[in-house]
């Protein structure tokens, strides 16, 4: 039997702290309080050896849902990903209600920089999602 009680989740990417502030806008997390003597995490970043400024983490602030790691890797996003985040806007809702749901979810996060890469309508086996890509190209689904 495991032992294991928590994990985070954790994402490559270019620059940490811009998508983890958009996956905190996405998921209602909330990030670290900034280090005193600094207005902004980008600028405690700048101030950082570009070595030293390659993680940053942001949190449930009900302490539920797991840890979202950002660690910063020198290489682009060249395929699709292999894991993605299933965003459940939709819980429970189904038919118009929920695909309406969905559509303004989607709207809302594409004021934040995502982008809509594909609505599935419901098919009568499944349910209405939507597909789209986070400000670094990650694919991520409302659901």
């Amino acid at each position: 039997m495991s032992t294991i009680k928590q994990f985070q989740v954790a994402f490559d990417c270019a620059e940490p702290v811009r998508l983890a502030a958009f996956w905190c806008e996405v998921l209602g997390y909330v990030m670290p309080a900034v280090p005193e003597g600094f207005a902004t995490w980008e600028e405690c970043y700048r101030s950082l050896p570009p070595e030293d400024a390659i993680y940053f983490a942001c949190t449930d602030p009900a302490g539920v849902a797991p840890r979202l790691l950002f660690q910063r890797v020198p290489e682009g996003k060249v395929v699709k990903n292999r894991v993605h985040l299933d965003v459940r806007a939709g819980v429970g809702l189904v038919g118009d209600e929920r695909l309406a749901t969905l559509e303004a979810e989607c709207a809302r996060l594409m004021v934040l920089g995502a982008k809509h890469v594909l609505t599935q309508r419901a098919d009568g086996v499944n349910e209405s999602c939507i597909t789209m890509q986070d400000i670094e190209g990650n694919e991520f689904c409302l659901a």
